[in-house]
């Protein structure tokens, strides 16, 4: 049973007819949105909760046991609000999202309904519609290690050991043309096709500063490097647009050995047996089951 507030249950008992909702999302660069339905704004929790945006909230849906629930939010994208830039360029990405109930005629009195982050946010035709995953959402993420025949570890990271700031793993590029996730680039002559695939891309100047994406794959044509993203850059991309790029790796043994030098971190089981090797029926005469390394 949910408890509230005493302040908050006493006007509930009276038949108050002065409630509102409002909603704080809390974004993971530290910024902080305030907004609710009531038709003015108010001051909640020590949040400005803007009335801009004819904001508003479906019904949470809730059930027993673990299984993932949540709620929608939607409403107008404005400049005031919530910037139809700010949603394409990814910034209220998993952005933690408070739902309260308050007395907009005295809005210090408030109780949280609901938290969640938010997942995926759709755009159309001047409005938003934002899901509000619950915390059980969580409990889906894969936790601990991996026991796979390839890598489990991020390349870079500590338990990989590879120095991506290396000149190597790493180089500065500019656009010299784009057709959207399509980026032609200079500045890369000197690294092999397949260097950057898996990598990190990230726009350092242009309209698109800040924005990052995996690099989905890397060619060459001719002497010019061609790179396609996995996620189509927010807003156009120009012409001498800086950018910086990071190797990826595709967490095989024989990359992180022979391309890495790296195979002492390796974080995989590259011995294992497979599935077919596992179910086959051991045969006399046929070797392949002294225990040996399978070749």
């Amino acid at each position: 049973m949910r408890e509230l507030p005493d302040a908050l249950a006493a006007r509930l008992a009276t038949g108050v007819t002065t409630l509102c909702h409002a909603i704080r999302i809390t974004c993971r660069d530290g910024g902080v949105l305030g907004l609710t339905d009531h038709d003015r704004d108010l001051v909640v929790d020590g949040t400005l909760m803007r009335a801009a945006g004819g904001m508003r909230a479906s019904e949470s849906t809730l059930a027993q046991g673990l299984a993932v629930t949540g709620a929608e939010l939607s409403g107008a994208l404005s400049s005031d609000a919530l910037d139809a830039d700010d949603l394409a360029a990814g910034r209220y990405d998993g952005a933690c999202v408070d739902l309260l109930l308050a007395d907009w005629s005295a809005p210090e009195i408030f109780h949280v309904l609901r938290r969640g982050t938010i997942g995926e946010v759709r755009c159309a035709d001047g409005v938003f519609t934002a899901e509000v995953r619950s915390p059980a959402d969580a409990l889906g993420e894969a936790r601990g290690r991996l026991y796979s025949s390839r890598c489990d570890a991020a390349l870079g990271d500590a338990r990989c050991g590879v120095d991506l700031g290396a000149p190597a793993h790493s180089a500065l590029a500019t656009v010299a043309s784009a057709d959207g996730s399509r980026l032609v680039l200079d500045g890369l002559s000197g690294f092999a096709a397949g260097t950057f695939a898996r990598g990190r891309f990230a726009f350092t100047s242009g309209a698109n500063a800040g924005f990052a994406s995996e690099v989905k794959s890397h060619l060459l044509e001719g002497a010019a490097a061609v790179v396609r993203l996995w996620q189509r850059p927010p807003f156009a991309v120009s012409e001498g647009d800086a950018a910086r790029l990071t190797a990826g790796c595709d967490k095989a043994f024989a990359t992180c050995r022979d391309r890495f030098a790296n195979a002492l971190n390796f974080r995989g089981f590259p011995h294992m047996p497979g599935n077919d090797f596992v179910i086959t029926v051991a045969v006399p005469g046929e070797g392949g089951y002294d225990g040996g390394l399978l070749s």
